[in-house]
């Protein structure tokens, strides 16, 4: 008996899947309306919920951040669109948590009751719930590709910390063809490709001015925070 539930999720590479919805800041068409800027697309269990609020109110007090990143944000749970005004107003005007009060949430909510942007997402995990999309992150580029993909359980909180730095090092991998080491912050160095030869290995390894070389395979240079940001950055 087929599962109606479990829908094979997007991959990386993929174009994002296409779909209308009507959200709190109105009609949208996705992610056509998007096309030319980055866009984080993110889901969340329900409304009136304690993780889910600390979320919100976390995103929207950077969405300033990832807009100057040319990043825009919009959210999606499977609840309805007057219960998404009610939960956003109520947030603005009783909650204050870390030092945050008075947060307006300005980027769309999406209004997904017949699941049928959760499915297309494969943000519905029948392990986790069957009822309830789990914490999914789509980092989806100016053509419209999915360029990355997070998944969290319903129990835990988002780094949204990890998700700026996630689309900086995205970005800036493009505009330098360079590749960013683990816990890479802009300034630290950054990866140069693989040597593709004998010949560019050997050269590299005897090149000690404008890269740094553990070993051929394993190259890294300078990239300074100034022009990272500069790029990346509107």
């Amino acid at each position: 008996m087929e599962d109606n539930h479990a829908t094979p999720m997007p991959r990386i590479g993929d174009k994002a899947p296409e779909f209308k919805a009507i959200t709190t800041q109105g009609p949208i068409n996705f992610p056509a309306d998007y096309s030319g800027s980055w866009v984080i697309l993110f889901s969340h269990p329900a409304d009136f919920t304690p993780v889910c609020t600390s979320e919100f109110m976390t995103f929207a007090s950077m969405e300033k951040q990832f807009a100057e990143a040319d990043c825009k944000l919009v959210g999606l749970s499977v609840d309805g669109l007057y219960s998404h005004i009610a939960w956003l107003r109520t947030i603005k005007e009783k909650i204050e948590y870390k030092g945050m009060k008075n947060v307006e949430v300005n980027f769309p909510l999406i209004e997904d009751i017949t699941m049928e942007v959760a499915r297309k997402y494969g943000m519905l995990q029948p392990g986790e719930s069957s009822t309830k999309a789990v914490r999914a992150v789509f980092f989806i580029d100016p053509k419209g590709i999915i360029r990355a993909i997070i998944y969290s359980p319903l129990s835990m909180g988002r780094n949204f910390a990890e998700l700026y730095r996630a689309l900086v090092a995205m970005k800036t991998a493009d505009a330098f063809s360079i590749a960013t080491p683990a816990d890479w912050q802009p300034g630290d160095d950054v990866i140069v490709p693989t040597a593709g030869s004998c010949g560019v290995a050997k050269e590299r390894m005897e090149n000690k001015e404008e890269m740094h070389c553990y070993d051929w395979f394993f190259c890294t240079k300078k990239l300074p925070k100034e022009t990272v940001l500069k790029t990346v950055l509107k």
